[in-house]
Formats: C-alpha cells, sequence, structure tokens
C-alpha cells in the first residue's frame, strides 16, 4: 500500500511543477494548438501550449520509478526491510504501451504545430503507430513471465475475471493471432475514445483520474485476494497485481497534477500525446487485470462520447441528416449554450456514475463467486 501511496504523491507533486515550466518552454517554441474552423466558439484557444501529455507520461513514469527506488533505499538500509517488490513485467507492459502510444500522439502533435495546421498524421499512420505498439505489447503479455512462470495476460477474454470464451480454442497459434486482433481493438478503441473527449478543458483528464483510480483499488483488491494469498474459488489469477495498482494510481496522480493546470480555463492542453496515451493505459490495465470487457462500464463516458461520433456519421450517410448539432456530444452541448464548465462538470458526473457501477459489478462478481 505504501509504494501505490508514494507513486501517486510522487507523479501529482511532479506533474503539478512540471506542467507549467512546460508550458512556458513551449510558448517561448511558439509551440501552440491549432483549431478547426468550424469550432469557432475555440478560437480563444489558438496558440495554448498543447502536447501536455509529455508531463502526463513523465510524471507517470517518475512515480513509478521513484516509488520503487525509495522502498527499495528502505529495504537496503534496513529502515524497512521486505518492503520491495522488484519491477514487474505488467507494470513495464503498461508503461510501454503508455509510452509508445504517447510517441505516436507526439508525432501527430509535432506536426501540426510544425506546420501550423489543425490536421497533423494521417488515420492511415496513427493506426499504422497504434498496430505496432500493440502488437509488440500483445506479444510480450502472452511471452514474458515472471519467476513463476506466468505470463500477464491470458487469451480467454475477460469480464471481471477470465470468462469461458477462449481465443486459443483452435489451437495455441491461432490463439495468439486472434489474441493480437483483441488486444488491437481494445486499445485502438480506448486511445481513440480518449482522443474524441479531449475537447474541452479539463474534461479528459478529470474522467481519466476517475478510472485510474478504480483501477488502483480493482488491482489492489485482487492482489489481496490473490490466489497466491486465499486460495478459492473467488480468487483471482492476475500476476504482479500490486505493481498494476502502483502503475494506475501513477497515472491517477500525474493526471491530477495536470489537471491543476488544464481545468477551465486551461493554460495547457494535453493533445494527441496525452489522449492517445491515456486511453492506451486503459486498455492495458483492462486487459493485464482481467477486466476487458469491464472497461466498456468504467470507461463509460468515453464511450458516449465515442458513440455520438458513430451515430452522427452514420446517421448523416445513411439519411442525409444529422442527430446532433456537432459531434463529439460535447460540442453539440455548447452549441445549445451550455457553459464549457457546466457541460465538463456534467460529465465528470456521468463519469463518476459510470465508474462507481463497473465497481459496483467488479464486487459483486467476487460475492457471487464465493
Amino acid at each position: 500500500m505504501v509504494n501505490i501511496l508514494l507513486a501517486g504523491g510522487v507523479s501529482m507533486v511532479v506533474a503539478l511543477l512540471g506542467t507549467p515550466l512546460f508550458a512556458r518552454y513551449l510558448v517561448r517554441r511558439r509551440y501552440g494548438q491549432f483549431i478547426h474552423d468550424d469550432l469557432t466558439h475555440h478560437h480563444y484557444k489558438r496558440g495554448k501550449p498543447t502536447m501536455g501529455g509529455v508531463v502526463i507520461l513523465g510524471a507517470t513514469v517518475a512515480g513509478y520509478l521513484v516509488s520503487h527506488g525509495l522502498l527499495l533505499l528502505a529495504d537496503v538500509s534496513g529502515l524497512r526491510p521486505g518492503l520491495h517488490d522488484p519491477l514487474s513485467p505488467s507494470a513495464g507492459l503498461v508503461l510501454f504501451l503508455m509510452l509508445g502510444l504517447g510517441l505516436v500522439g507526439f508525432l501527430d502533435d509535432y506536426t501540426k504545430v510544425s506546420r501550423e495546421r489543425s490536421l497533423g498524421l494521417t488515420s492511415r499512420q496513427k493506426l499504422a503507430g497504434q498496430a505496432v505498439v500493440t502488437l509488440m505489447f500483445a506479444l510480450g503479455a502472452l511471452f514474458v513471465t515472471d519467476d513463476a512462470g506466468r505470463a500477464p495476460a491470458s487469451t480467454a477474454i475477460s469480464f471481471i475475471r477470465d470468462t469461458g470464451l477462449d481465443l486459443a480454442f483452435a489451437g495455441p497459434v491461432l490463439g495468439v493471432v486472434l489474441f493480437v486482433l483483441w488486444a488491437n481493438l481494445l486499445i485502438t478503441g480506448a486511445s481513440n475514445g480518449v482522443n474524441i473527449s479531449d475537447g474541452l478543458d479539463g474534461l479528459a483528464a478529470g474522467a481519466s483520474v476517475m478510472v485510474f483510480g478504480a483501477y488502483t483499488l480493482i488491482a489492489l483488491w485482487q492482489n489481496n485476494q490473490s490466489c497466491a494469498a486465499v486460495p478459492g474459488a473467488a480468487c483471482y489469477e492476475v500476476p504482479d497485481a500490486l505493481d498494476l495498482a502502483v502503475v494506475a494510481c501513477s497515472v491517477a496522480g500525474a493526471c491530477f497534477g495536470f489537471l491543476w493546470w488544464n481545468a477551465s480555463p486551461a493554460q495547457i492542453i494535453m493533445g494527441d500525446t496525452g489522449s492517445l496515451s491515456l486511453g492506451a493505459g486503459l486498455a492495458g490495465m483492462a486487459i493485464l487485470t482481467r477486466t476487458e470487457l469491464l472497461l466498456v462500464v468504467l470507461g463509460g463516458l468515453f464511450v458516449i462520447i465515442t458513440l455520438s461520433v458513430i451515430i452522427q456519421v452514420a446517421s448523416f450517410r445513411l439519411r442525409g441528416k444529422r442527430v446532433f448539432r456537432m459531434a463529439p456530444l460535447h460540442h453539440h452541448f455548447e452549441l445549445l449554450g451550455w457553459a464549457e464548465i457546466t457541460i465538463v462538470i456534467r460529465f465528470w458526473i456521468i463519469a463518476g456514475i459510470c465508474v462507481a457501477a463497473g465497481l459496483g459489478l467488479f464486487y459483486a462478481g467476487w460475492v457471487v463467486a464465493l
């Protein structure tokens, strides 16, 4: 528990102190946000520093490594022997996934600011980058094992734990192929979902705090109810659950610190660097905690906003009519006259309800399994 609190506290402080420094650096370099012409109500944000996701990623890694370093120091010095746990493959995979998708987002952001336009990488380039990073993550999740010979992920589809639906139903080779495709769907969907939701000051960062906070609790619960500690029908076969909780809390802390400067009116925007990496982190946590389908509930706000875009596009192509004044959904409410801060707070409430529902389902599943 100490390492979880350390990671969250360190990452929050690093993001809180580092964000304004990075923002001033971006201003000096004239790296500012460019706005679509049809978003006239957002033109006041033109020139705002972007690529703030660099700070979120840096603070997350710092929180994770510093917490491990401090506990190792306490262990070696004899101050608190036995308190430190080694770095785990599962945590490393989630951090790799976040950094990989963060790099894709950074290239997109940098293309925008360097060419002074609102369009960065093409959709094909983004998907290609996401696919390469996902492939490496998926293979690592299946084949990198811990000291006990356990792989971080399994080929079974999971909800609140692994279900009987196994992608390796026709053999291990097909199972690996299907798992890579499944992981790509989850990671691409989650990263793009957070990316689409990052349209108002503080919206994506605030919602991400809640979902990563939920994954901190889920992973901590799985560690306390692990099959190694309490064998039984309700135990969890999740390797490195405690270290996954450290990662999740570190991301939540980084988002907290960043949100101080990103809240309306934002002094810096996370950009694709932040949104793609946060979405990837959520998908990585879902895959490695064996709660893949539960992410749909926990991240319900991101799902709703993404569905609004799908509905808008489908309706226009099939009927020639729009359902919303503008998609994504938060822009629809802006055009209805809602203040930006009102939309953000109400959407945070929706995000909180979704997280509460997801945690309730997770706990109910454990009770039923007893």
